[in-house]
């Protein structure tokens, strides 16, 4: 049985989809971009600040559906330069402490809205 979640401490979806949906015991969190609970694009913002707008959004999707960040199996990275790839690494060690869950990064050339970085994640369900 899945579940969707589109919990109000995140914006709401750009698209036809859920910030998350939980299955078959896992939670599923869609890509998260760096946008701010109240819909604010970090367009502008510095690389370090939008990363941590991203992995706070996965962390508010997480916990909506009673996991968190000691829960991720598999994170997945998109950033828009490889040359960014050592501060989201940085940022990601803070955030993620002691949790190492298996994870891809994906140079991608521009994201949408002229964003810098955005993450996907799967964590184990409560």
């Amino acid at each position: 049985m899945a579940g969707e979640l589109n919990p109000p401490t995140l914006a709401k979806p750009g698209g036809h989809y859920s910030h998350a949906v939980v299955a078959n015991g896992f939670v599923f969190v869609s890509g998260q971009l760096p946008i701010t609970p109240d819909g604010v694009k970090l367009v502008d913002a510095p690389f370090e600040q939008q990363a941590r707008q991203c992995l706070a959004n996965v962390q508010a999707a997480l916990e909506a559906a009673g996991s968190g960040v000691a829960q991720l199996v598999q994170v997945r990275v998109y950033v828009d330069s490889v040359e960014n790839w050592p501060l989201f690494n940085q940022v990601y060690a803070q955030w993620a402490g002691a949790a190492r869950p298996a994870r891809a990064v994906v140079p991608t050339g521009p994201l949408h809205f002229g964003l810098k970085v955005e993450v996907e994640a799967v964590a184990l369900a409560a």
